[in-house]
């Protein structure tokens, strides 16, 4: 599918989104420490924004199957969906060594619980109830032991048949890695080129946006917490713009993207940012790749760039023994509901439009309650009786993993 992208960048100094923080190529020389272990790991923070801008309730793992059968999962001993503010989608940890080394890795998900996972790993809990997450003091764990990473060695992962944005994450320069399982007391080994995890949580979020009542999005950071790095993007039916700032300020304001800037592509302008964190540029290649059909889809987004702070705060993460250096740079993206989807899905709903509701996919919960709360008492009993239809609409396909 194609898109055509404009776009409008805003710049308060000349050398934003350089790729200062990592090197301009790579090789495996380049970005191996001659003397020691270099861990980079890159992750998202994804969650939808009430009109206050706080983040809202929704449901995360409401969606299709979008990871292979050989990752792990997590017991769900729910009936129905689990709500939660946050998807913590996709984090993987990679590790650069001159030579063969072994670690044991471990993070906690505080407010959070840890739901898929590759390769084999302790986890705790084990199963997730309707309450786990109504639970503050909640913290969820993964523990890798005796990760083996290999450089040099041959890369033999495991693919399934058919595409998966899951392979984008493996094409870096970074070790492979080797951990070992078992099966029914039967002792064997997994190989990858990361440690992936993926979860839920409930934690408070380092920035809030708003739409105001001219259309421009308000952005503020928390606790103390600078706007920082961020970009808004919009894609209306298939036309698609981005405006993108640096600030040390706790409170800016965006324009909605209209101008064009030929030349100019969102994804580069992100893997610009990323690299500026921290990132190489493959692995910032593999990161926007892997996110491009999900962030880029129908709708208004921002995205920023998480505070390293709030990061370590949200995932404590320990590594024994401990690297030369560590790099960790997750992208916040937060889903705003304008009052023109608003508008669009209630129209929808009520002439029980398929093609329109599928669009907005898993964020269609939040945005039928903002339909709802926004309608007259008759529009409300309407829409009730086709709301079962809109949310069949979007419910994933059953998997079919045995």
């Amino acid at each position: 599918m194609r898109h055509r992208f404009t776009s409008v960048v805003i710049l308060l100094a000349a050398s934003l989104f350089v790729s200062a923080g990592g090197p301009s190529s790579l090789s495996a020389s380049l970005v191996t420490d001659p003397t020691g272990l270099v861990v980079h790991e890159w992750g998202t923070f994804t969650s939808v924004a009430a009109e206050d801008g706080a983040a809202v309730e929704w449901v995360p793992q409401q969606g299709p199957r979008d990871l292979p059968c050989f990752v792990d999962r997590v017991l769900f001993n729910i009936k129905g969906w689990l709500p939660a503010r946050v998807r913590m989608e996709t984090p993987v940890l990679y590790f650069y060594s001159p030579e063969e080394r072994t670690v044991d890795v471990r993070v906690r998900f505080r407010q959070g619980v840890v739901t898929e996972w590759y390769p084999h790993a302790d986890v705790t809990p084990t199963r997730i109830e309707t309450t786990t997450l109504r639970n503050p003091a909640v913290e969820g764990t993964i523990a890798w032991n005796q990760v083996r990473i290999m450089p040099r060695t041959a890369e033999d992962y495991p693919v399934e048949s058919g595409a998966n944005h899951y392979y984008a994450a493996r094409k870096t320069d970074a070790s492979p890695l080797e951990v070992r399982t078992k099966f029914r007391n039967a002792v064997g080994t997994e190989r990858e080129k990361f440690l992936f995890y993926r979860g839920i949580g409930n934690f408070d979020l380092p920035l809030a946006a708003t739409i105001s009542a001219d259309g421009r999005v308000v952005v503020e950071g928390s606790k103390g917490h600078p706007v920082g790095d961020v970009m808004l993007f919009e894609n209306k039916g298939g036309a698609t713009g981005y405006q993108a700032l640096r600030t040390a300020a706790q409170t800016v304001t965006l324009e909605r993207p209209a101008a064009a800037r030929r030349g100019t592509s969102v994804q580069a302008a992100l893997e610009r940012m990323l690299v500026a964190q921290g990132l190489y540029p493959k692995e910032a290649a593999a990161m926007v790749e892997t996110w491009r059909d999900s962030w880029f889809e129908e709708g208004l987004r921002l995205f920023y760039i998480v505070p390293r702070g709030a990061i370590d705060d949200i995932l404590p993460l320990e590594i024994d023994p401990a690297p030369a250096s560590v790099a960790r740079v997750f992208v916040g993206r937060i889903e705003l509901i304008t009052p023109s989807v608003v508008s669009e899905v209630k129209d929808a709903v009520l002439r029980r439009d398929r093609a329109t509701i599928v669009k907005y996919g898993r964020f269609l919960r939040p945005i039928i309650a903002r339909v709802v709360a926004s309608s007259t008492a008759a529009e409300a009993v309407a829409l009730e009786r086709n709301l079962s239809f809109a949310y069949g609409s979007v419910s994933p396909p059953p998997g079919v993993c045995r």
